[in-house]
């Protein structure tokens, strides 16, 4: 016969709490010292094969959000196959060096650190408790998304065929990092401007998103943290 005392939890709860504490959590720490490192040297290099080391870099990125998820074997699997086949597919356009390829390759680099967010984002919310490496991801989350949507720029400038930014200002791997950071962030130094429309209208998308994942998913987690107990002396 069951033991259903209030002052006992009932052996479903026990289950399921020590089941999830054994599942393995996602460990976020290295994902963000790989976007450190991608976006320090991508930021001191400007050399012709900048998109094809960003393309590995990202790459590396999303396979580590796929190890860290839950997603079913076979899903990973699928997963991890296309973003091998697209990145290699992405890396060799990007060698020819005209503007069509490399707008491919950059909207192929947005695309798979859209991915990456998501399944981030997604493994978050999906643990019980907030941890040091939930706030990792979140951290690792919130770099992606500047580095989305600076891919995502540069694509749009190589796909048109026209200026991305106003005054003759320089269109390159480095500006369009930092005008994406900067937008994401809010701070506005108005020393580059988007000249199109569309460009515009996607750093508004850019900006609100930043404050909406700030505001919500970044605070939630910090003032859900608490360091773990040390277990009492014997």
């Amino acid at each position: 016969m069951t033991d259903a005392s209030p002052g006992r939890p009932r052996s479903g709860a026990v289950v399921a709490t020590v089941l999830a504490r054994r599942r393995p959590e996602g460990r976020y720490g290295v994902l963000l010292v790989v976007l450190i490192a991608s976006y320090v040297l991508t930021a001191f290099n400007r050399g012709p094969l900048v998109t094809d080391l960003q393309i590995v870099f990202f790459l590396a990125v999303l396979l580590l959000a796929l190890h860290a998820s839950r997603l079913s074997r076979g899903r990973t699997r699928v997963a991890i196959a296309v973003s091998l086949a697209g990145s290699a597919a992405a890396f060799g356009v990007a060698l020819t060096g005209t503007d069509t390829a490399l707008g491919a390759a950059q909207l192929w680099k947005g695309l798979m650190l859209l991915v990456t967010v998501i399944l981030i984002v997604r493994r978050i919310l999906a643990n019980p408790t907030v941890t040091i490496q939930s706030i990792y991801g979140a951290l690792s989350a919130y770099i992606i998304i500047g580095l989305m949507f600076a891919a995502f720029y540069s694509a749009i400038y190589h796909l048109s065929a026209v200026p991305f930014f106003a005054d003759t200002q320089p269109n390159n791997v480095q500006t369009f990092q930092y005008f994406s950071f900067t937008t994401l962030t809010t701070l506005g130094y108005g020393d580059f401007t988007a000249a199109d429309n569309s460009g515009r209208a996607i750093a508004v998308m850019e900006a609100l998103t930043g404050q909406v994942f700030l505001a919500t998913l970044v605070a939630r987690l910090v003032s859900a943290f608490r360091v773990p107990a040390e277990p009492p002396d014997e």
